[in-house]
């Protein structure tokens, strides 16, 4: 049959489809013209299935394995779209499918995307096996292609492996020098990555990004800053790799500078160094700056994009403005750009961390309604949400569904957020319970949740059996033993305080310090537990400290609360160790350097925020008629007219 405009016309639509359902139609367009069986046109209806719509492999599979005579231009279509999926393993299963069978003849490409799977799930076994077969087929080092891709390969698991792939090239390429330098730094050989880079005779741009994304993964921010100052030209991707970089290794104000930076030079900020900027936000609070950013977002044209929106409701969310977070996330247009479980998730997420569970547990069957599939992380969540809300028995229901509606099997995260579900609500026993009859083997961060709770609750006895199970799987870890000593101290077992102390002096076991910062002027300063009156910022923050707390015995009735003071020492001595916590350092800070009119102090702290800083903040927010937002470890606190957004259960 002759094959028309019409047909080609149809063909083109293909690439343009959205959905499944648009593409069977055109597939049902062709069997009716009995083009079917056209290997030209089913090659492009797999393309677009294995490419553009990722739920639409399996039927890619079936239009493959129905075609009379696959060629390999199909066969390694499919490949490559499952070794780029949550799939790979289905990669390695066609190719051998393909080959056992003799469906096809396997080519460069084949070996190439086949190749890729196994070093996605890094499995080495897979690889060296693909390896052999490849020399069979002629297509080991002598193939450029190939080689290449055998380096990254053996990057992920063995670096001598992929060195030798590399030396055995007739011909290497930058091409293959880049994919060295990325081996050795994903097989953790920095200094080998840096004598590859020092022996490139030529560097193009993706080399000289090639070596800082790799300082910056493996947290050599240093050197990534001077290969950064030392690069010919720094395009997007440099910036965005520093920006990123310094966000993820705590360097916040550094990715703030760099990022100014970045617009003065007169480039325009891409989608990766936008989100990079806005978690560096995220992560320290700084939620004028993030505001800022919104700002420059909407005027710029960057508010379809998916990434970047998501990126901005995870940074109110934990600035502490879930308002505003839900504003953005009701915001995103749907006929410009669908929102994705991610967006769906970071949105739930906020929520939870604000205590909101009713609200987060709306929005989740909202998004189940909307046709998004929730996914691991949604469920992590939503029983995040449930533990910090008191809603025990939603947390059941909706971990019992996980596996019976959505097929998905519970992980470690999900058995801990019901631990801390039922530790949280003081059913400390139930928990145990839950904890020995885990189908998987708890790790020490489930028992720890447990510790916790016991400490919350005063619970020595459940508290020194826990202790036990986590001698077996991570003995003199800090955090254990400052939490086995809060419970001894709340119960007045100083021999048993004393004795934790001691253990750690010999073991050389420090507690974590405890910090804080606090965003004042569009700039974040940071506090530490205990720190002493250095410099002009230091100093402020203890004589305004000393102000408020003489305000808030005066005014409001304050006395400090000192359960949690490890030591058997005088109730003087215990006021001043809870007087010169990180977080009450920071409000006094900001409440000297307050601006007039404003009403409002956001605070982020990396350990659980104790009761008397609690009762501290709630004080001072109806004394000092201010709304004062902590972030600790695991929640949001806002406290507001003598009050705190967590009703005390946290």
């Amino acid at each position: 049959m002759s094959i028309t405009l019409h047909h080609y016309n149809t063909l083109l639509t293909t690439t343009t489809c959205k959905t499944l359902r648009s593409l069977t139609q055109i597939h049902a367009s062709l069997i009716k013209s009995s083009l079917d069986t056209d290997p030209y046109f089913t090659g492009k209806l797999i393309l677009q299935c294995s490419t553009s719509l990722p739920d639409a492999l399996p039927y890619a599979r079936r239009l493959l394995l129905s075609f009379p005579h696959p060629d390999a231009f199909m066969f390694n279509t499919l490949i490559r779209g499952y070794s780029q999926s949550d799939n790979p393993h289905s990669s390695i299963s066609l190719f051998v499918e393909m080959t056992r069978k003799g469906l096809a003849f396997p080519d460069s490409f084949t070996f190439a995307f086949v190749i890729k799977a196994a070093e996605s799930l890094r499995d080495l076994r897979s690889g060296s096996q693909l390896h052999c077969q490849a020399l069979k087929h002629g297509l080991g080092s002598s193939n450029a292609f190939v080689a290449t891709t055998l380096i990254g390969l053996y990057g992920e698991c063995c670096t001598e492996s992929a060195r030798k792939v590399f030396d055995e090239m007739p011909e290497r390429s930058l091409v293959a020098w880049n994919a060295l330098v990325t081996a050795c730094f994903r097989g953790g050989d920095v200094a080998g990555a840096e004598e590859v880079f020092g022996e490139m005779v030529e560097k193009d741009q993706m080399s000289w990004n090639v070596m800082l994304a790799g300082y910056v993964k493996a947290g050599e921010v240093e050197s990534a800053r001077r290969v950064f100052s030392e690069m010919p030209v720094k395009d997007g991707v440099s910036w965005s790799t520093m920006i990123v970089g310094f966000a993820h290794n705590g360097r916040f104000n550094e990715a703030f500078s760099c990022f100014r930076e970045l617009r003065r030079v007169g480039l325009r900020p891409n989608e990766v160094s936008l989100s990079g900027v806005l978690s560096a936000c995220s992560q320290s609070g700084a939620f004028e700056f993030g505001k800022g950013l919104h700002g420059f977002v909407d005027k710029a044209g960057y508010s379809w994009i998916v990434s970047v929106n998501n990126a901005l409701i995870d940074m109110y969310s934990r600035c502490g403005d879930v308002t505003l977070a839900r504003l953005v996330f009701e915001s995103m247009p749907e006929k410009k750009m669908k929102k994705s479980v991610v967006s769906w998730t970071s949105m739930i997420a906020g929520l939870a961390m604000y205590g909101h569970g009713e609200e987060a547990i709306r929005l989740f069957d909202e998004m189940t309604e909307s046709g998004v599939r929730p996914d691991k992380i949604s469920f992590v969540s939503l029983l995040y949400a449930c533990s910090h809300a008191g809603l025990i028995r939603e947390g059941e229901d909706y971990f019992s569904k996980m596996k019976r509606v959505y097929q998905i099997e519970p992980e470690i995260e999900h058995y801990g957020c019901m631990v801390d579900l039922y530790g949280r609500s003081g059913q400390l026993q139930k928990a145990y319970g839950f904890i020995c009859q885990m189908p998987v083997p708890p790790t020490a961060v489930v028992w720890r949740t447990l510790l916790g709770a016991c400490s919350s609750h005063g619970d020595t006895e459940l508290a020194e059996e826990v202790r036990k199970r986590l001698d077996e799987l991570d003995p003199n870890n800090h955090g254990d033993l400052v939490l086995l000593s809060n419970v001894y101290a709340t119960s007045g077992k100083w021999k048993d305080v004393a004795s934790i102390r001691k253990s750690m002096i010999v073991n050389k076991i420090k507690k974590l310090t405890g910090w804080s910062l606090v965003e004042v002027d569009k700039a974040m300063y940071k506090f530490t537990a205990g720190e002493k009156k250095k410099g002009t910022i230091g100093s402020e923050a203890h004589e305004k400290l000393k102000e408020i707390i003489l305000r808030l015995r005066d005014e409001a009735g304050y006395a400090p609360e000192v359960a949690n003071a490890l030591y058997d020492i005088e109730e003087e001595e215990k006021e001043d160790q809870v007087s010169q916590h990180s977080e009450k350092l920071a409000l006094a800070f900001a409440l000297a350097r307050l601006p007039q009119g404003a009403r409002s102090i956001r605070i982020v702290k990396n350990l659980r925020i104790c009761r008397d800083c609690h009762a501290v903040m709630k004080l001072a927010s109806r004394v000092y008629g201010v709304e004062i937002v902590v972030r600790d470890r695991n929640r949001f606190h806002s406290f507001k007219d003598g009050s705190c957004s967590c009703r005390d259960y946290w």
